[in-house]
């Protein structure tokens, strides 16, 4: 929309001549303005809804100042057909004539009906600002609406749609609500887009949220919150519905590869048991742990697991087959910690045999194999070590007797020297 240019003394005839031609382009381009807000789909979509809410409100505002709006532009057209009328009396204005022209166009001769009984009266230029401010505040109103109607219910409808597809994917894999949280949630996200969409296209003003200093009509953008969160819902469950769909395309192998892991470990702990009868028949002395037997609790779940693949119930076995591969993992690590420190101490005898073995292949290098004092504390320790059952920590004595003559000599005067023995 135009502005007027501001008032000044008695115009002339040229000046009036100018204003006139203005005014009729300013008043072609109002009536544009005026018309486009008339046939604007979101105007029609506003008149005819059932609307609720803030806009239900804001509209019945709205509805006034458009009317407010025509009345005004048909003050205004009257005011410019007075003047068109004026200076077509004669070729050349008289002075009459100009002061009546300078007061129509410049001066505020221009009275239209107030929302009262009371009359206002509008310089052509006030007039035509405040129809811009009419204008201006209606088409906001009116694009805002129609930004919303626009955009969300169509992206709402496409969410629904995933909706019901993924519900009966859902279905077909025993998600269902009351039997698990996937299907309760779906059934939650079915109600909310169900309200979201009413509430939408009942009050669409209420999803607005205009632009921080944006002065433009419609300047905004619609308020997607609800239906964002919702649709990071339905992703969240269609993860978990394909988690499960995933169980039921491998879950005889996962079954397959659970028995095996299990098997493992019974049989490491059976090892176990096996080596600790060991180790008490040939250590002397030491604490041996208890080894404890399998876990029933574990052979129950993986008997249920295999009755929920063959009865289908593939939700209910997906947490379950996720939870046993984990224990399942955590009980074999368990068995094969039992082992170690259950054959801890024969480790260590085997560690003392190598020693003692050792230090007897580097002695008979260096020609002292038949030492008599070697050779007495060599077969003392040895008989420890090869006896059962085995006191270690006086075997571990009697070969460190050996190993500190054995040094002795290999670093006595005349002896060679040998860095592997300093480093002993």
């Amino acid at each position: 929309m135009g502005v007027t240019d501001p008032a000044g003394p008695v115009m002339d005839r040229d000046e009036v001549d100018r204003a006139l031609a203005r005014l009729g382009q300013e008043h072609e381009a109002i009536e544009t303005s005026l018309l486009a807000l008339q046939d604007h789909a979101g105007r029609r979509l506003l008149e005819g809804a059932e609307l609720t809410g803030v806009t239900k409100e804001r509209w019945h505002g709205a509805e006034d100042r458009i009317t407010r709006l025509w009345t005004y532009f048909d003050a205004y057209a009257a005011a410019l057909r007075s003047a068109h009328d004026i200076r077509a009396r004669r070729r050349w204005s008289s002075r009459e004539d100009l002061a009546e022209l300078t007061e129509l166009l410049r001066g505020e001769g221009v009275t239209v009906a107030g929302e009262s009984t009371l009359s206002e009266s509008f310089s052509l230029a006030a007039l035509v600002d405040r129809m811009n401010e009419l204008y201006a505040t209606s088409l906001d109103l009116v694009v805002a609406a129609d930004a919303v109607w626009s955009a969300l219910p169509a992206r709402i409808d496409l969410l629904a749609a995933e909706l019901r597809r993924t519900r009966e994917l859902a279905h077909s894999v025993g998600v269902r609500p009351g039997e698990h949280p996937a299907g309760d949630d779906l059934e939650r996200i079915t109600r909310i887009l169900t309200k979201l969409r009413e509430d939408v296209v009942s009050d669409p003003l209420a999803f607005w949220v205009p632009a921080e200093g944006s002065s433009a009509p419609g300047g905004g953008r619609p308020d997607t919150t609800v239906y964002d969160r919702e649709a990071r819902a339905l992703e969240d469950v269609r993860r978990e519905i394909d988690a499960v769909l995933t169980v039921r395309q491998d879950a005889e192998q996962r079954l397959i590869r659970l028995r095996d892991v299990l098997s493992r470990a019974d049989r490491t702990l059976a090892e176990a048991r096996t080596a600790r009868g060991e180790v008490l028949a040939k250590i002397a002395a030491t604490e041996v742990p208890v080894v404890s037997g399998p876990p029933t609790v574990l052979q129950e779940q993986l008997a249920a697991a295999a009755e929920y693949r063959r009865q289908a119930q593939w939700h209910r076995l997906s947490p379950l087959l996720e939870s046993l591969e984990e224990k399942a993992e955590d009980e074999l690590l368990r068995a094969r910690e039992s082992l170690t420190a259950v054959t801890a101490p024969l480790a260590v005898r085997a560690e003392l045999r190598g020693r003692l073995d050792a230090y007897k292949a580097k002695v008979a290098r260096h020609g002292l194999a038949e030492d008599p004092f070697l050779v007495e504390r060599y077969d003392a320790a040895r008989r420890m070590l090869w006896s059962a059952p085995c006191d270690l920590r006086v075997a571990e004595q009697a070969v460190l007797r050996y190993q500190r003559l054995a040094a002795d000599l290999l670093g006595g005067p005349g002896a060679p020297r040998d860095r592997e023995g300093e480093q002993s």
